[in-house]
C-alpha cells in the first residue's frame, strides 16, 4: 500500500516499499523533488476502454486459436499487430515493414542413440540416454579424456591439468571430501552443488562446456535410473518436449551413462579420481530428433528527439496457451490485456509525436513471443539479439495481465494493480512511478508480490526478468490470478475495462516521464553477475 507523507509546501518523500507494510528509505542522492511533466494528459485520454475493448476483442477471439508459440494462430496474431502498427504509422527500428524480430526456437524430441566401444553394443535408454543433441552424429572416437569427478571450482578442478577442448570427456558423480570428511569445495559437509543430484548434472555440463569439451558423458548411477525411465517414455509417445531457444554457439553433445558404459570407457572409474587420457575404440551414432520452430518478437519504435539512443522498452507478451483438447485458451487477460495495452500505449506516444510533443527518448514497444514457454522472446532479446544495446536501455515497463481483479484479495478496493520490481534496481524509478500515479491515476500501488519472500515468485516469472537481470531497471505490472488462468474460460467478457483502460493509463505516464525527463533514471542498486 502507497504511502504519502506531505512535507510543508514543496517537496515530497516517496516511501519506498518491499510490501504493503514494509518500507524503507530511499538513499540521499534520490531525496529530490520529482517534476512531473503536465503536458501528457491530452494523449493519455486518448486511451479509452472502448478503444481497449475493440482491440481485445478481436485479439482474443478464436481466430487466433490462443496464440500457441510457433502456431498458425501466433503467426495470425504478429500479423494483426504488424497492421495495427503500420496503420498508425508507427515505424520499426528494423527497416521498411520489417517488424518482426525472428526468434529460432526448437521443440526437443528425444534423441536416437547407440554406441559401441570395443565391438560391445550399448542400448538407448537401457545403457545411456541423450540429453542433449546439438546435431546428427556418426563418428568414430579414439580418445576421451577422463576428469575424474568433473569439479571446477575455486579450489578443487579436475581440469587444471589437462586439455578438454573439442574432445570428449567422461566424469563421474560426487566430490572428494578432506580426512575430517567434509566436501574439498566448500570445507563442509552439507550438499554443494557438484553434489546435490540434478544441480550436480547442470554444474558439471556446464564445467565441461565451459572449458571447451565437444561432449560430455556422465556417470551418475542414482540420476541414470530416473532420467532414462523417462526419456523412454517420451520417445515411446512420440511427443515432443518442451520448447527452448537454438543457440548462436556451436552446442556440446551430453549423455547420461550407465555403470556398464562407464566401466567400458575407463575400468577403473570407480576407485580412479585423477584426470587422464584414455584409448578407446568407440562408434557413436545419435541422431536429432528436435523439431525447428519459427517464431517471431513483434517490435516497433518511436524515436526519440533529443536522447535517441536512450530507450524505454514497454513490453507483453503476444502468445498464450493454444489449443488443448478441442478447447481455445483465447488468453484475454493473459496476456491479450497487455498486448493491446501497448497498442493504445503506442497509439497515444504517436498522437503526441504528430503534435509536436514527441519523447525526448525514444521508445520500444516490445511484443514478446515464448513467454508461455519459459520468457524465450525476452531472453532472445537481451542475451542474443538486443536490437538497441542494453547499456543504452534506460527502463522496462512489462505488462502482463492488468485487465481483471484478484478474487484472493481481500484488502483495498478493485481499483489497484500489483507493481513489482519498481524499487530493486533504481529508487528513482519507483519515486516517478509512486508520483506518477498520485499525480494522474490514483490507482492503489499493491506492493504484495514484490516481497523477496513472496512464495509465488513473480519478480522472476515475466519477460521483465531479464532485463532486472542485466542491471535495467523494471516495473512489472499485474492484476493477479484468478480462476480463469491458464484456463479456456479467460475470455474477453470478463475483462474490467474501466480497470484496463486506468492501469494503461498508468503505464503510459510512467513511460512519458521516464522519456521527457531531464535526467536518465539512477540505477543505485545491482543484481549480482
Amino acid at each position: 500500500m502507497k504511502r504519502l507523507i506531505t512535507l510543508f509546501c514543496i517537496s515530497l518523500l516517496i516511501v519506498s516499499c518491499g510490501t504493503k507494510t514494509k518500507t524503507s528509505t530511499p538513499s540521499n542522492t534520490q531525496n529530490q523533488e520529482i517534476k512531473i511533466n503536465p503536458d501528457g494528459t491530452e494523449f493519455a485520454n486518448s486511451i479509452t476502454s472502448d478503444d481497449l475493448k475493440v482491440l481485445l476483442t478481436k485479439y482474443a477471439s478464436d481466430e487466433f486459436e490462443g496464440r500457441e508459440t510457433g502456431e498458425k494462430g501466433q503467426k495470425l496474431a504478429v500479423d494483426y499487430l504488424k497492421s495495427k502498427y503500420i496503420e498508425m504509422g508507427i515505424t520499426t527500428p528494423l527497416g521498411g515493414e520489417d517488424y518482426f524480430q525472428e526468434v529460432p526456437l526448437e521443440k526437443q524430441k528425444v534423441a536416437e542413440a547407440e554406441i559401441s566401444v570395443n565391438q560391445k553394443a550399448f542400448k538407448n535408454f537401457d545403457d545411456l540416454v541423450a540429453v542433449m543433441v546439438p546435431e546428427t552424429i556418426n563418428t568414430t572416437i579414439n580418445e576421451i579424456v577422463y576428469v575424474g569427478y568433473g569439479i571446477d571450482s575455486e579450489n578443487y578442478s579436475d581440469y587444471s591439468n589437462i586439455d578438454v577442448k573439442g574432445k570428449m570427456v567422461l566424469a563421474k558423480a560426487g566430490e572428494p571430501k578432506d580426512e575430517e570428511g567434509n566436501f574439498i569445495t566448500s570445507g563442509t559437509k552439507e550438499a554443494t552443488k557438484w553434489t546435490n543430484g540434478r544441480q550436480s548434472l547442470s554444474s558439471k555440463r556446464d564445467a565441461a562446456l565451459n572449458n571447451g569439451a565437444k561432449g560430455f558423458f556422465y556417470f551418475d548411477a542414482s540420476l541414470f535410473s530416473r532420467y532414462a525411465p523417462y526419456f523412454k517414455r517420451q520417445a515411446s509417445s512420440g511427443a515432443a518436449g518442451r520448447l527452448s531457444l537454438k543457440s548462436n554457439e556451436e552446442g556440446m553433445l551430453m549423455l547420461m551413462i550407465n555403470e556398464d558404459l562407464a566401466t567400458a570407457l575407463h575400468p577403473s572409474i570407480g576407485n580412479d579420481s585423477t584426470s587422464k587420457v584414455l584409448t578407446t575404440d568407440m562408434a557413436v551414432n545419435i541422431k536429432n530428433n528436435s523439431i525447428n520452430v519459427d517464431s517471431e518478437n513483434v517490435v516497433a519504435y518511436i524515436k526519440g528527439s533529443e536522447k535517441p539512443d536512450e530507450i524505454i522498452v514497454i513490453s507483453a507478451h503476444l502468445d498464450h496457451e493454444g489449443i488443448k483438447d478441442g478447447e481455445i485458451y483465447n488468453g484475454a487477460d493473459d496476456d491479450g490485456s497487455g498486448t493491446v495495452a501497448i497498442l493504445e500505449i503506442a497509439e497515444a506516444f504517436k498522437k503526441a509525436e504528430k503534435a509536436g510533443n514527441g519523447p525526448k527518448r525514444s521508445l520500444l514497444f516490445l511484443h514478446v513471443t515464448g513467454e508461455e514457454k519459459g520468457l524465450l522472446g525476452s531472453r532472445f532479446y537481451t542475451d542474443m539479439d538486443p536490437i538497441f544495446p542494453l547499456e543504452g536501455t534506460v527502463a522496462n515497463l512489462n505488462i502482463d495481465m492488468i485487465g481483471r481483479t484478484d478474487p484472493k484479495r481481500k484488502e483495498g478496493n478493485r481499483n489497484y494493480v500489483y507493481l513489482i520490481g519498481s524499487d530493486k534496481l533504481s529508487t528513482d524509478l519507483h519515486n516517478l512511478s509512486e508520483e506518477v500515479n498520485k499525480k494522474y491515476t490514483n490507482i492503489e500501488l499493491d506492493y504484495t508480490f514484490n516481497d523477496e519472500n513472496d512464495p509465488n515468485r513473480y519478480y522472476y516469472r515475466s519477460d521483465h526478468y531479464n532485463f532486472a537481470k542485466n542491471n535495467i531497471p523494471v516495473i512489472f505490472y499485474f492484476n493477479g490470478t484468478h480462476d480463469d488462468y491458464h484456463r479456456p474460460s479467460d475470455t474477453v467478457e470478463k475483462i474490467q475495462f474501466d480497470l484496463l483502460e486506468n492501469r494503461t493509463r498508468l503505464v503510459f505516464y510512467t513511460a512519458w516521464e521516464l522519456a521527457n525527463r531531464a535526467d536518465r533514471i539512477v540505477v543505485d542498486k545491482s543484481v549480482e553477475p
